[in-house]
């Protein structure tokens, strides 16, 4: 006896892989974006906060520039490309608050992702 619900799963696992095995067929160099932004700022930023030295990643850029790096213990903090480091969520911030991407990069705390 065949189960509407198996058949159905079946159904949906074959189409899965199908469109799997379509996308494979497909260089990642067209799936990618061709102005990629996270291509301007560092994937990890290094920072001093109360005594422990955090490493935030790079989590997300909004459509006005602002990119969001986050670490663990829910800190975070924000950037832009021609602005200073602010801390989110808080008035304290660590070693990074207050520098540029420039002086980031010159003070060894920012690392990029080379391709």
């Amino acid at each position: 006896m065949s189960y509407v619900s198996g058949r159905i799963s079946n159904g949906l696992t074959k189409m899965l892989l199908a469109g799997l095995v379509s996308l494979a067929a497909v260089p990642l160099t067209t799936l990618q974006a061709q102005d990629n932004p996270f291509d301007q700022f560092p994937l990890l930023i290094q920072c001093k906060y109360k005594d422990t030295y955090h490493a935030f990643y790079i989590s997300r850029i909004s459509a006005d520039g602002v990119a969001t790096y986050m670490a663990s213990e829910r800190i975070a903090g924000t950037i832009t490309l021609d602005g200073h480091a602010k801390a989110t969520g808080g008035a304290e911030g660590g070693s990074c608050v207050g520098k540029t991407l420039e002086e980031l990069r010159a003070s060894g705390q920012a690392f990029d992702f080379k391709r």
